[in-house]
Order: structure tokens, then sequence, then C-alpha cells
């Protein structure tokens, strides 16, 4: 079993609630703090949910952890205004990437959308662009940037605009081929198990950007069971030993958590921050 904690913000949305149910079955870890206004409808022996107003969040709110996973979303017709939609989808992300990295969380995952561009003509995509480069500029430890296509699931809310758009890409799916390919709706629960996949298996580089169709064939490795002899099966010291020299062991060499109190003992900072970007295939 695994030693890592996991915060998660916008645990209640579509992928967000995936996330936080596939992160308490995920042996690896052994506490899910969720942030958010309303608890959600799942519950779990390693979940812990603070009620908080994401408009006066403090650095105390954010507690040590080895992830911080950022699910914020909503639309311009539920928020009721531009101005409250770029309070979810901007601000209060980037407030709180600010707050985790004071609190030396040295990995943030968040998700903004495909076509996420600054520079974009539509403004759901420029505000989604804007979030990244500012991310960018924040100069977090380690920063995973989700850009998924349409999700598709069940949803507590009905969006008529996103299940019209899911009929339509679900009839078009054969045509979508090539570097058409990237525009395949995806399921919501896959977006957040290949966030889960990045977290422990992904690689460390400062800032990596990974599009939908990447998103859609990631999953976790194979395990093999472990070859043991006849005489290490009953020698016991013997097989302790090579237990305790095992490199492969699962818990994250970067941030050492005490199970106890989930406290972090050493955290490595990057000397130097470079950039790479994947570019949509």
């Amino acid at each position: 079993m695994g030693m890592r904690a996991a915060i998660v913000v916008g645990a209640t949305g579509l992928t967000g609630t995936s996330l936080v149910e596939q992160l308490c079955e995920n042996d690896e870890y052994v506490s899910v703090t969720v942030i958010a206004r309303r608890a959600p409808a799942f519950t779990h022996p390693k979940l812990e949910v603070k009620i908080r107003n994401l408009d006066t969040l403090e650095e105390k709110d954010i507690e040590l952890a080895h992830e911080l996973y950022c699910c914020l979303g909503t639309t311009i017709k539920k928020a009721g205004s531009r101005e409250e939609f770029e309070k979810v989808d901007f601000e209060y992300p980037l407030t709180i990437a600010s707050l985790a990295k004071k609190r030396g969380i040295p990995h943030m995952l968040v998700i903004t959308a495909m076509g996420a561009n600054e520079k974009s003509p539509f403004y759901y995509n420029r505000v989604k662009g804007k979030l990244e480069h500012d991310l960018m500029e924040l100069g977090l430890q380690r920063l995973s940037i989700i850009r998924p296509s349409l999700l598709v699931g069940e949803r507590e809310e009905f969006r008529l605009g996103e299940k019209a758009g899911e009929k339509v890409l679900k009839l078009a799916k054969p045509l979508l081929v090539g570097p058409l390919k990237r525009s395949r709706a995806i399921e919501a629960s896959q977006v957040a198990k290949a966030m889960i996949v990045i977290a422990l298996y992904g690689d460390k580089q400062p800032v990596i950007i990974y599009p939908s169709q990447e998103l859609a064939q990631l999953d976790f490795p194979e395990t093999q069971d472990e070859d043991v002899s006849r005489e290490q099966l009953f020698n016991w010291d013997k097989r302790k030993l090579s237990g305790s020299s095992d490199k492969g062991d699962k818990v994250n060499q970067e941030v050492v958590i005490n199970r106890d109190k989930y406290k972090i003992e050493e955290t490595v900072v990057d000397k130097e921050v470079k950039f790479q970007h994947r570019r949509d295939k």
C-alpha cells in the first residue's frame, strides 16, 4: 500500500466526482481531501471534506499533499455572467495554485480544454488559455495540464448544448480519424483515470500538456506477480532483506509523507524550470 495524499477541488462536477472515487479506491493513496462549497454524495474512510467559500480560501485551508487536482469548471449560462464564469474557471484555480505553491505541494494537475489559447477567437478557449499561461508563469514545481475534448458521462444537471454535441460526435466518430481523432468525445471517468496515471507514472517535467487523444490512451501499467523461489518463500530473513532493497518501492522519492500525521518531511524543488509542450497529434 502506498502513502500518498491528494487534494481535489471541483470534486462535485462530472470529472471531479469520478476522480475522488478512483483516488479513494486506489491503494497508492491513504488520504484524499476535498475542498468544496458543498459536500459530495460519495463517502469513504480515506475521504475528508472541507466545506469552504472559495472566495475566502486561505493558505491554512490547503493541507500538505503530493498532488493537487483541480477540476473546477462551469459555463457562462450556469455562472450567470462572464465575470462569474472567469471567477470559477480562472481566478479560483490560479489562487488555489498560488496557495499550493506556498504550502510546498509539488504537483498540480488542472483540467483546461482542447483548443485552450489566450489568443483564440473563442472566449471560452481564451479564458482557458489565459489560465494555462498564468499557471506556467507561477513557476510551480510540476504542472500537468489536462486538455480533454467534449466530456461525456452522467451529470447532475442537464446541459442541452453538451448533450447535442455528444450525440453529434458519437455519430461522427467513425469519420474522426487521423488528425481529427483529437476531437472525439471522451468519458469523464477516463480523464479522471488518466490524471491519476499521470500523477503516479507520468514524466516528471516541470510543465506538460496532455491532449485529449493521449488522455484516452492512458492506463495503469500491468502488474506482474513477483517470482519467489521455494528457498525465498521459507527463508524469511533473506526475504526481508530482499524486500528492503527494492528500488521499485511505491513511496514517492521526492516527497515522503508521515503516515500518521501526513507531514511532508522533504521537498525537492527544481532549480531550473523548463516548459515542455506536447502538441496535439
